[in-house]
């Protein structure tokens, strides 16, 4: 294969990858169907409401077009466009999966308590408990459809840049290998910003069980900005008033501190590249332990909230 062709060769770990993502997907709800097939029942109906809305492929749609302009944007950096185009891309992924998890949270909840049909199925023999779990499994299924089709033509994007930056600054043509450096680092920024979104998503449908979908944006907006805020706000707390260094440990404890999922930083200023394989996986695994802690405090809460919620 030509030289010009080099960034097509590490795209088999896209390919790996993403099949490996569906057949876990696949695998994680037909042990669903075996465990509680009540619940399974609610995931795949909210799963399957979610994807027949008209913002699913709007959002997807967009999405590509967006990675696709990044690859041919100038962006002024003398040299570091691959890295503004990761941050951007990984950005722009993380914004439009969030807004496609809040209003599939709101539309499959809020608007089922307002339009009486959560009473219809409620009516069956189903729990309160197993409405709201698989409410929420079932609004994360399009968001993982979602990361695998958008993280997918990431990575070719990503991979194909490298290539394109070297003749656009006369360089010679990269080698495969160095395309596919590029991508494993994309990697982890992928992985942790699909954490992040199920943090978010699993606040949404708390919020949903009790406000509609407008409202719920709004608290969810404003715990991504203050969740990303939370550690400024406790080193700045440090050595003020008792009640400034209250209120900030207070939000630290109760808000999630988004900021353990971002790695813009780093990417931009290329400190991801000296981290370790065993580096990342360590950090990854402490970043899915605390989102998973965190989804579970909110699952009930949840819970709590939709226990005495009159249907009628």
């Amino acid at each position: 294969m030509g030289s010009q062709w080099n960034w097509v060769q590490p795209l088999w770990i896209v390919v790996v990858g993403a099949a490996g993502a569906a057949v876990g997907l696949l695998a994680i709800a037909k042990l669903l169907e075996l465990v509680s097939p009540s619940t399974a029942a609610v995931a795949r109906t909210t799963a399957k409401e979610s994807r027949s809305q008209p913002l699913f492929p709007a959002v997807i749609g967009l999405g590509v077009v967006l990675i696709l302009l990044s690859l041919f944007l100038p962006y002024g950096t003398f040299g570091d466009d691959i890295k503004m185009m990761k941050d951007t891309g990984l950005m722009m992924i993380l914004v439009l999966s969030i807004i496609l998890a809040v209003c599939s949270a709101s539309v499959s909840i809020a608007d089922e308590v307002d339009g009486r049909t959560a009473l219809t199925v409620l009516s069956k023999p189903i729990t309160r408990r197993q409405f709201i779990v698989g409410k929420l499994l079932g609004v994360l299924t399009p968001i993982v459809i979602f990361y695998i089709v958008m993280g997918a033509l990431f990575l070719a994007s990503t991979s194909f840049k490298v290539k394109f930056e070297a003749k656009e600054n006369s360089l010679p043509p990269p080698k495969a290998a160095q395309c596919q450096a590029e991508m494993l680092q994309t990697v982890p920024a992928l992985v942790l910003a699909f954490l992040e979104t199920v943090v978010i998503t699993s606040i949404s449908v708390a919020v949903s069980t009790r406000l509609p979908m407008m409202p719920n944006m709004l608290i969810c907006a404003v715990i991504y900005v203050v969740g990303h805020m939370t550690p400024l706000i406790v080193q700045s707390s440090i050595g003020k008033l008792p009640i400034v260094a209250f209120v900030g440990q207070f939000l630290a404890t109760l808000l999630p501190v988004l900021e353990h999922f971002n790695i813009q930083a780093a990417i931009a200023s290329g400190r991801d590249s000296v981290l370790t394989f065993m580096d990342w996986c360590v950090y990854i695994g402490w970043a899915t332990l605390y989102c998973l802690l965190y989804t579970t405090m909110m699952l009930l809460l949840s819970l709590l909230m939709f226990e005495d919620r009159d249907l009628a």
